[in-house]
């Protein structure tokens, strides 16, 4: 094996284990910036090593073998116990703690408790929006700080502040180490699917940038939230997410035309979609209806995807069905975005004259002043009504909205088939 497939093997290994290294010493050292630096550290060590001594049959096994004795020799060094002795009880713990008893406490079979702690500690509604983004993509998705940058197209500095200030805030908050108590358990929850969801959105539709799509983002935010699922296998608004983000994900190939343009959902060929991701959806969905209860948010959202999953052709979507559907979700979770999706889905079931008038109601919402899917919306409903010079400044408006290249693109060809009084591309 070349240096090379050992540099690309060792990064492979390091997406699949990282979490679980750092989820496994953070319960022991009850630290997650130090669980994160000693399990780079062992990361460090095994680029030294495995080079000259291949990569080992087990490689998680030995990267928390190596951060284990790290640990050791970071508590043996530690000056504060001598200054702080009280408030260090535990790490006193740890230092006198004989090597046999550190292995067992990170030997116990206790991989998806550690997990879970990880996920809820990363998500903390201490932290802002931006930072728990961030330190879920580096704890738990294995992402580089670069990595992260690139993907949300911030500066790397950004995303390294980011990190240290959660981190910082976490301890000084002296956030415990430990899944959440049932009274504060849907809270917190909620705050975790808030912030896969929105990893999987930045991929799935770019804020900003050239691209339409970030295929990588969907994968890691699908990839944590399979992983919540087998976490909280009760918990139905997880799988409702699953479900949500699987059927929205099979889409991904027919999205994108040969020149990387956007092509909108009622025109891409089905053929494309992957059906294996439908599948996969559908059944998170069924999983999500057995357990019970009124559909949450996210399942809701599932439903609807799985209206338009379930139509062969365009012209076969249940729209009358999916108008429910954001009826449901407009009284459960309220907002000019649900508001907005409903006008369309009403527009598409009982005429766009009725989606307009919905949509004329939201033009004085503060919240959607610049959100340049309101004058999108409000012109493809104009267009159907021939209303073409209209619909062109509302395409137009749309266009200096966005900040993403693409659908700038894609919105000026709309208000350019507009000018020519022909009904635009949808």
């Amino acid at each position: 094996m070349t240096a090379t497939d050992i540099h690309r093997a060792i990064e492979a290994v390091w997406r699949i284990e990282s979490a679980r290294l750092i989820a496994g010493l953070a319960r022991v050292v009850r630290d997650v910036g130090l669980a994160e630096e000693l399990a780079q550290d062992a990361l460090v060590a095994a680029l030294e090593q495995w080079p000259e001594s291949g990569v080992p049959e087990k490689p998680g096994a030995w990267l928390m073998g190596t951060a284990k004795h790290m640990a050791m020799d970071h508590f043996r060094r530690s000056k504060r116990l001598e200054r702080k002795h009280e408030e260090l009880g535990r790490e006193l713990e740890v230092q006198e703690m004989a090597a046999s008893d550190f292995d067992a406490a990170l030997d116990e079979d206790d991989v998806g408790d550690d997990l879970l702690r990880l996920v809820f500690i990363s998500c903390h509604p201490v932290l802002s929006t931006e930072a728990r983004v961030a330190l879920t993509l580096r704890l738990l998705g294995g992402l580089t700080t670069e990595e992260i940058a690139r993907a949300f197209l911030v500066p790397e500095p950004t995303v390294a502040q980011r990190i240290v200030r959660a981190k910082r805030t976490l301890a000084e908050a002296r956030v415990p180490f430990e899944v959440p108590r049932r009274a504060e358990l849907a809270d917190r929850l909620s705050s975790v699917l808030e912030v896969i969801y929105l990893i999987f959105n930045e991929g799935y539709l770019a804020t900003a940038g050239d691209d339409w799509m970030r295929p990588g983002l969907c994968e890691d935010a699908l990839r944590l939230g399979r992983i919540l699922a087998e976490l909280v296998p009760h918990e139905p608004e997880v799988h409702g997410l699953v479900a949500l983000m699987e059927i929205q994900a099979s889409r991904s190939r027919a999205r994108i035309g040969p020149s990387g343009e956007p092509i909108l959902l009622l025109d891409q060929d089905r053929g494309r979609w992957d059906h294996l991701l439908i599948g996969r959806g559908l059944a998170a969905l069924e999983r999500a209806e057995e357990l019970g209860g009124a559909l949450g948010p996210y399942a809701l959202q599932a439903a609807i995807a799985a209206c338009h999953a379930r139509a062969r052709t365009a012209a076969e979507t249940d729209w009358e069905r999916i108008a429910a559907l954001y009826d449901a979700l407009a009284q459960l979770a309220p907002s000019p975005v649900v508001e907005l999706n409903r006008a369309v889905a009403v527009g598409m079931a009982f005429g766009p004259a009725a989606g307009l008038e919905l949509v004329d109601v939201l033009t004085s919402e503060p919240s959607l002043k610049s959100y340049h899917l309101l004058p999108s919306v409000r012109g493809d409903l104009l267009s159907k009504l021939g209303r073409f010079e209209e619909a062109r400044e509302e395409f137009e408006r749309a266009a200096s909205l966005t900040r993403n290249a693409r659908e700038r693109d894609l919105l000026l060809d709309r208000a350019a088939a507009c000018a020519t009084g022909l009904a635009p591309p949808r």
